[in-house]
């Protein structure tokens, strides 16, 4: 498995991988349209056209010549200060648990530094985004944009990182869900 930056020829792809990654879940957001895909294949789309979009920080696992996994993260704000949004995160089902989400987490996390961003929110399950140093955002003074998220919204701090605090606001794409 290698990591790379997404490409013009990985954008179908990558909608399918999401899709098919979010279908059926409870926490997914709803279609967009009835009976269309999850929310978050349709909000890939919508960041790529977003001025917070970042192209370096839009990776896929690449295996036998094929897209498996994605993961993107975005221009966010804590404050009037940058901060980036993470997410989605998907990976195939059928590849799910084999360390490609892992090795993408890595890979994002890693060029999200080296540009020098200060830290990355996102909303997910601590258990499993707690074993790549992300920590509830509250105690770190950072609040979340619905209160209800509590601890499954969270964020990792970066070499750049000055206790940036306050609200943090995703790309505008995210609102529309």
């Amino acid at each position: 498995m290698i990591v790379r930056r997404e490409r013009s020829d990985d954008v179908d792809s990558i909608h399918a991988i999401t899709a098919e990654a979010f279908r059926g879940l409870a926490y997914s957001a709803p279609p967009v349209e009835p009976g269309g895909d999850p929310g978050e294949a349709t909000l890939v789309s919508w960041l790529r056209d977003d001025a917070g979009w970042i192209p370096e920080l839009s990776l896929v696992a690449i295996e036998d010549d094929r897209v498996v996994g994605h993961v993107v993260a975005t221009r966010a704000h804590v404050g009037d200060r940058p901060a980036l949004g993470l997410g989605p995160l998907s990976v195939l089902p059928r590849r799910q648990r084999t360390g490609v989400g892992t090795a993408l987490m890595h890979a994002v996390l890693g060029a999200a530094d080296a540009l020098g961003e200060p830290l990355v929110a996102l909303l997910g399950n601590p258990a499993y985004y707690g074993r790549f140093g992300f920590v509830p955002a509250r105690p770190a003074g950072i609040t979340a944009p619905d209160a209800a998220w509590g601890d499954n919204f969270q964020v990792r701090t970066l070499s750049r990182y000055e206790g940036q605090a306050g609200l943090f606001r995703y790309a505008e794409p995210f609102d529309r869900l």
